[in-house]
């Protein structure tokens, strides 16, 4: 009775963990995950966790009997009962003279004379016996020699006739081998070297050809670069060791400029944002027409990919173009001191939206890239600090950004079954980022034009656009975004 109580205890459970949903939230919070039409969001930044539970089912197959091999043989059959034993005849004395026997037919007159004469004999043959023992012993003991003699013999012939056996069989076998070796030594030296030689000739050919053609080249450039090059898009004179100290040194236009963070390193190019809040804004993320691939492996990310900026009719690089500046690179500008970090974008109606956070700083590679950012403002949504608005529970912890590792294709930092080549957030979502499990920011994801974008436009099926999920949800991709950082001042 108790194990059917428990068993019926145990399939409640189970039933009613099929029953829960996968996050932990009141019917209240339910209806708040609708649109205005009453539909379900349909948010896939992020890769839901399902709680059910395997339901249990005890192996019930049952082994059958033993029914190969025995231990015992058949018991014996008992004697059989009832039967008596056949009593013995009687025999009539034997050995007498006088004493006749019916089934001898007649009287036995010299019995006595018979006995006396084997008795005389014995004597004699008990002495010629005696005499017979000791050589009959010697011939016995000789016998032996001679069969343990035999015997050795035997056996030494046999383990010899084994082992010559065994050589001719190690010896036929590596003939054989000797054999193949050798026809496969000439057939490699009579077809195959001679047509690899001939494919290593054309090989020599087409490298002689290339070199040839690079030698013209070169000539051509050595005539064309007889005359001094003049720089279409030149530096500013203005330097310094990033874009609030180019500002407080003169640098007011916002463009392309050499910073030197560290005196030890050389100088890298880098666009400076002189008139957004006062300028001082590095600009290290830039997507807005989608002629860069962000979907890079994790040295261009840790090295830095794209283009700085273009010349403008000032014949400036006043322009930006798509890159990310790197994260050695921004790990370093960003450990420099307090640094504030400013996120702009933009839809394809126009329409402009900004996320701020006062604190921001990567950590370095050793750490894989760890972001971690405080103090949001603007009107783009905090999805850095607070994840997707769209999603309650545990749906929405999965897409905070803030302490994660930086994760591409080819590194696997994420938190969706860390390991497991077939879910990587950065390989599904198209691009490089500090992917949580997986994401309600995207900017580094593929660029879709025109925004609104479907399932099945997706490589994999999932929101792998630009997103930023807390303006414009999953299915858009925005037309520009722009990640910008500069000291932070309290006095500002």
């Amino acid at each position: 009775m108790k194990t059917l109580l428990l068993l019926y205890l145990c399939l409640y459970v189970t039933w009613a963990q099929d029953v829960l949903e996968y996050d932990d939230y009141d019917t209240d919070t339910k209806a708040k995950n609708t649109t205005n039409g009453g539909t379900a969001v349909d948010a896939r930044g992020h890769r839901p966790v399902s709680r059910g539970r395997d339901s249990y089912s005890p192996n019930r197959y049952a082994p059958p009997p033993i029914s190969s091999g025995q231990r015992y043989r058949g018991r014996p059959t008992p004697a059989p009962v009832g039967r008596l034993a056949q009593e013995k005849e009687p025999q009539p004395d034997a050995g007498g003279c006088t004493h006749a026997s019916e089934a001898m037919g007649a009287l036995c007159p010299t019995g006595c004379e018979l006995k006396n004469a084997l008795l005389k004999q014995e004597r004699n043959v008990k002495t010629v016996i005696t005499e017979l023992k000791p050589q009959i012993e010697e011939l016995s003991r000789s016998s032996n020699n001679v069969y343990n003699y035999v015997n050795g013999i035997s056996n030494s012939l046999r383990e010899r006739q084994r082992v010559f056996n065994t050589n001719n069989q190690v010896a036929s076998q590596y003939t054989d081998q000797v054999e193949d070796q050798h026809a496969y030594i000439k057939e490699t030296i009579d077809t195959i070297f001679p047509s690899n030689i001939r494919v290593l000739q054309g090989v020599l050919d087409k490298i002689r050809q290339k070199i040839q053609k690079l030698e013209k080249a070169i000539l051509s450039q050595n005539e064309q670069c007889k005359d001094p090059c003049i720089t279409k898009c030149p530096i500013p004179v203005v330097s310094g060791k990033e874009c609030e100290d180019i500002f407080r040194r003169g640098g007011r236009d916002s463009q392309m400029y050499l910073i030197q963070p560290d005196p030890l390193l050389p100088p890298y190019k880098v666009f400076c944002d002189q008139t957004t809040q006062n300028g001082g804004w590095v600009l290290i993320q830039n997507r807005l027409d989608g002629s860069v691939d962000f979907g890079r492996r994790w040295d261009d990310y840790r090295r830095g990919f794209g283009n700085i900026a273009f010349a403008s009719s000032k014949r400036f690089c006043e322009t930006p173009g798509e890159y990310w500046l790197g994260n050695d690179r921004i790990s370093h500008l960003s450990k420099m001191g307090p640094t504030e970090v400013l996120i702009e974008m933009q839809d394809w109606t126009g329409a402009k939206v900004y996320a701020q956070y006062q604190q921001f700083t990567i950590q370095t590679e050793t750490s894989n890239y760890v972001m971690a950012v405080n103090g949001y403002s603007g009107n783009a949504g905090n999805c850095f600090l607070e994840g997707a608005l769209e999603l309650y529970g545990e749906n929405r912890t999965m897409t905070i950004h803030n302490g994660m590792m930086f994760s591409t294709y080819d590194r696997d930092n994420d938190n969706w079954t860390p390991g497991d080549p077939s879910k990587q957030c950065a390989r599904e979502d198209g691009g490089g980022w500090w992917y949580n499990r997986c994401h309600s920011a995207n900017p580094n994801g593929r660029y879709y034009m025109g925004g609104a974008y479907t399932s099945k436009m997706a490589k994999h099926g999932t929101d792998d656009g630009v997103v930023w999920m807390n303006w414009k949800g999953s299915w858009y991709s925005l037309k520009a975004i722009s990640m910008k950082i500069r000291p932070f001042y309290a006095s500002r």
